[in-house]
C-alpha cells in the first residue's frame, strides 16, 4: 500500500470508508476486502485489461459500453482518483452487485462524488445501461 493509501486508510478508519487499494480509475478496494465498482462510470482501461485484448476488443466493439483502450488516460485515471480519495473522509451508497461480484457503489470524498470528478477531469465517462 502506497504512503498515500495507507494515510488515508489511517484517517478513514475512525470516520469513514477505510481504503486499501485502488484498482483502476472505476474499481477500488475496502480494508474489509470488499471490491467496488463505481457506478455510472467508465474508467479506461489499464495495460494488460482483458477488455482490451484483440478478440474481445472485436467482440465489445458494438456494445454500448466499448473497452476504452486508452492506457495512459487508464493510469492519469488511477493517479486521480487515488488522489482525490486520500484527500478526506470517504463515504459510499451501495446500490448492489455487479457481474463480477463487485459492488456497484457510489463513493463521496468530503461529500464529492468521486465518478462525476472523474468524468469532469475527463478520466472518466458515463456508462451506458
Amino acid at each position: 500500500m502506497s504512503l498515500l493509501l495507507a494515510i488515508a486508510a489511517a484517517s478513514a478508519s475512525a470516520s469513514g470508508i477505510c481504503v486499501s487499494s485502488i484498482h483502476d480509475g472505476d474499481t477500488i478496494r475496502l480494508c474489509s476486502g470488499e471490491r467496488v465498482r463505481l457506478a455510472g462510470i467508465d474508467a479506461p482501461e489499464l495495460d494488460g485489461s482483458a477488455r482490451c485484448e484483440k478478440a474481445q476488443r472485436k467482440k465489445l466493439a458494438a456494445s454500448k459500453n466499448p473497452p476504452w483502450c486508452d492506457f495512459q488516460l487508464g493510469n492519469e485515471s488511477r493517479d486521480a482518483l487515488k488522489n482525490l480519495i486520500g484527500q478526506g473522509h470517504v463515504t459510499i451508497e451501495r446500490f448492489g452487485k455487479d457481474a463480477y461480484g463487485r459492488t456497484l457503489a457510489h463513493i463521496y470524498v468530503n461529500e464529492r462524488d468521486a465518478g462525476k470528478y472523474l468524468i469532469t477531469w475527463g478520466l472518466a465517462r458515463q456508462w451506458v445501461k
